[in-house]
């Protein structure tokens, strides 16, 4: 371990620079799109236990809830019309990852971001005056698109803007506005809950507007990366000048070396994705894959898109339900997110990882123990006991605030080299649009059939993923991200597959 902290060190002090007020903005406006996706996540887990909301478009659920008394408690929101309405975001953001990628190859990060931020309102604006299943479902589709742009662009924005030895904490910043965004969407929805006419649902779908206008506009002022800038022009000069402004110095010239060696690598791979297949980026590969499955699977969606309807199952009322939302998913995810961002960079990826998993599985286990012994399938839990629930839930989104929520999204951007960098994304955002399609659409199902196991279900995983990353993850703190092969070349089971390393690398 000295000698890897020795490696991350020296590779780091010959990158000249610091934070400037430039990379700080274009950061802000950039991961923006968190806030939208946060806000989503948020919004479609409140509306949808709103009474309102669920007469005019799922009026089956509504009569189950208010009137069926024979039907189990875990049962009563099983309704694959309304999956499809949550889940339906994220199987369009799928497909649209893969035209992101082309696109944030081809033309850079600031296009990509411009396109989601204007899906982002078009679609905001067909869910919010909706009157029928048909434009709601469309204007979620919509914003999937949006958020298959966003996610394939802002991660790796962040990630190129910022020096290595900030990259942590200005790659989470996404995620703490993805917190911020769930925060804000369960505020909303508490307040509008009360108003009267039925109507709130509509302002809360439509409010996220104000932040999609803030991504679109800004979008049309940020500056490119250095790295998508010297991929897309041979101008090196106009490249070092930016260089120069970005890092607030004038000796630039050790980083723009590896960028422009890097940016020669990438011309001459001309199928990215077939690129991505060979054996030495076998490494990298299995990132992409395992981060973003891992981090469905541990059942953070359970508490996301369904806290309200998860705490009216527990017997709260409409209104605790939703304040319930805003005390775990809001308020705790975005604390523990910022501490994340504060200690990334310090403690390292895989000391968050250990801490975090230990904590969610010690969370689920006695979540599930609690439901498995004081919940039935008829009436309600005792008021005592739905509240603790709410302080290991609360626990439960702190864990994966500082871990998996925004180590999930950080790993992938920041492993690939710039030939197949914006190919792996789409396959990180692929996969994490079809792991998360696959638990919205059938954690209501898997609730009425689990029951409370479900929570032992998603514990079992969390294991799982931490001894793979015990095992399986190199530390990537502080190593420059065109520099970062040698992590694998010196990892005792990834050096099989990309090769020991040389001793003039050194």
């Amino acid at each position: 371990m000295a000698a890897e902290l020795a490696i991350i060190t020296n590779e780091d002090e010959h990158y000249n620079g610091k934070i400037t007020l430039l990379v700080v903005t274009s950061c802000m406006v950039a991961a923006t799109g968190g806030i939208i996706y946060g806000y989503d996540i948020g919004i479609s887990g409140g509306v949808t236990s709103m009474e309102p909301f669920l007469k005019k478009f799922f009026p089956e659920v509504y009569t189950k809830m208010k009137e069926d008394t024979k039907t189990s408690n875990y049962c009563k929101f099983d309704s694959q019309l309304l999956t499809t309405f949550t889940s339906s975001l994220y199987i369009a953001g799928l497909v649209a990852s893969f035209f992101a990628s082309s696109v944030t190859r081809a033309f850079g990060r600031k296009p990509s971001i411009l396109v989601a931020g204007a899906l982002f309102l078009f679609g905001l604006a067909l869910g919010g005056a909706a009157t029928n299943i048909v434009m709601l479902i469309f204007g979620r589709i919509l914003l999937g698109v949006g958020v298959g742009f966003a996610n394939q662009s802002v991660p790796l924005y962040l990630s190129e803007m910022a020096l290595p030895r900030h990259r942590g904490a200005f790659n989470i910043g996404f995620q703490l506005c993805v917190g911020i965004g769930v925060l804000s969407a369960n505020l909303i929805n508490f307040g509008t809950e009360k108003i009267t006419g039925g109507s709130g649902w509509r302002i809360s779908l439509s409010l996220a507007a104000v932040p999609a206008s803030i991504l679109t506009l800004g979008a049309l002022f940020l500056p490119e990366t250095p790295n998508s800038f010297i991929q897309s022009t041979n101008d090196h000069q106009i490249a070092k000048s930016m260089l120069q402004r970005t890092r607030g110095c004038e000796d630039v010239q050790a980083e723009l070396d590896d960028l422009i060696k890097a940016s020669d690598n990438s011309k001459t791979i001309k199928y990215p994705f077939k690129k991505l297949m060979q054996r030495k980026y076998r490494p990298q590969l299995v990132m992409a894959i395992a981060m973003p499955f891992f981090t469905q699977v541990t059942g953070i969606n359970v508490f996301s898109f369904y806290a309200p309807i998860l705490f009216r199952t527990l017997g709260l009322s409409e209104s605790m339900s939703l304040l319930s939302a805003v005390m775990s998913t809001g308020a705790a995810g975005t604390s523990a997110t910022f501490i994340s961002m504060l200690m990334v960079d310090k403690l390292g990826r895989r000391a968050l990882f250990a801490i975090g998993g230990i904590q969610m599985f010690v969370s689920q286990v006695i979540v599930g123990s609690i439901m498995a012994a004081e919940l039935g399938d008829i009436g309600g839990m005792n008021k005592g006991y739905a509240y603790l629930v709410l302080i290991f839930v609360c626990v439960y989104v702190a864990a994966f605030a500082w871990s998996w929520g925004p180590l999930g999204w950080l790993i992938p951007s920041e492993i690939f080299p710039l030939e197949i960098r914006s190919a792996g994304q789409s396959v990180t955002v692929a996969v994490n649009f079809v792991s998360t399609f696959v638990i919205a659409q059938s954690f209501l199902s898997m609730l009425c059939h689990f029951k409370s196991g479900i929570f032992f279900f998603f514990g079992g995983w969390v294991m799982v993923m931490t001894g793979f990353v015990y095992l399986l993850l190199p530390e990537t703190a502080n190593i420059p991200i065109e520099k970062m092969d040698r992590v694998w070349r010196e990892h005792w089971f990834w050096n099989r597959y990309v090769g020991q390393v040389r001793e003039d690398s050194n």
